[in-house]
């Protein structure tokens, strides 16, 4: 409770000190509009239900991109653990592509699909496959060879020790992984609505591209605020319990401060 009202009177503070600037002149409103306008604005936008459908549209966009990729990515990153001439060849590809800025795929994704519901699918496939297979593969490689050898005196092999043992043992890696694929997902989205407008749904990355547009600063400050808060809501619901859990699991948790 205590940790929950210090973080409640900190950005509290924030707000007011923000508030309090815009108040006392320090730049031009409209530049960086007082919290007001942006709480009015995030107030009208609900209300009028242009926040929340943006809201959904983005998260199914997001949702359905990021299944594929993690569906395709685990099994890529196994073989190429398994393979040595895939680690040499498509693994060097794939680190080569996760380097990769998500909005370059912003203009190839045009030209192949149009101002499509495909495009936006394919930006976050790209973002997202090849963080989560090249954490798959960097995890069985972490798998000490002791605990391979023990499975192997016990009976274990092929198909059997591979999903008993082997995957296993990856799991922190393929967490971390999930969870920087979907950082990498998250905003390859956000680069694939600034730039594609599909008429099937105008996501938060519309909403905010049209903000930038009309010069309605307390529309982009507001989008960015409601894109943040997104992203820290999924990360604490979904992959933190996870995180804790494999942590005590393999007892490498550090405890409560």
């Amino acid at each position: 409770m205590t940790r929950w009202i210090s973080a409640f009177v900190f950005f509290l503070l924030l707000i007011l000190i923000w508030q309090a600037m815009v108040d006392k002149g320090f730049w031009p409103s409209y530049l960086i509009p007082s919290p007001t306008e942006v709480g009015e604005y995030l107030f009208n936008a609900t209300k009028d239900g242009t926040l929340p459908e943006a809201c959904y549209v983005t998260l199914r966009r997001l949702l359905q991109g990021y299944v594929f990729g993690f569906i395709v990515g685990i099994p890529f990153g196994l073989l190429l653990a398994r393979f040595q001439l895939l680690h040499d060849t498509l693994g060097i590809i794939a680190l080569g592509l996760q380097a990769l800025p998500s909005v370059c795929w912003a203009p190839l994704a045009i030209l192949w699909f149009g101002q499509t519901e495909k495009a936006m699918f394919f930006i976050v496939v790209m973002g997202s496959v090849w963080s989560i297979s090249l954490a798959t593969e960097t995890g069985v490689k972490h798998v000490p060879l002791l605990l391979i050898r023990a499975a192997k005196t016990m009976g274990s092999k092929g198909l059997h020790l591979w999903l008993k043992v082997i995957l296993p043992a990856t799991l922190p890696f393929i967490i971390s992984g999930l969870k920087q694929g979907w950082a990498f997902a998250w905003r390859s989205l956000m680069a694939a609505e600034v730039y594609i407008t599909v008429l099937t749904g105008f996501g938060l990355g519309n909403l905010l591209h049209y903000g930038r547009e009309l010069h309605a600063m307390e529309a982009v400050i507001g989008i960015m605020l409601v894109i943040m808060l997104i992203g820290l809501i999924i990360d604490q619901l979904a992959f933190t319990p996870i995180e804790h859990w494999l942590h005590r699991r393999w007892g490498t948790g550090r405890g409560h401060r």
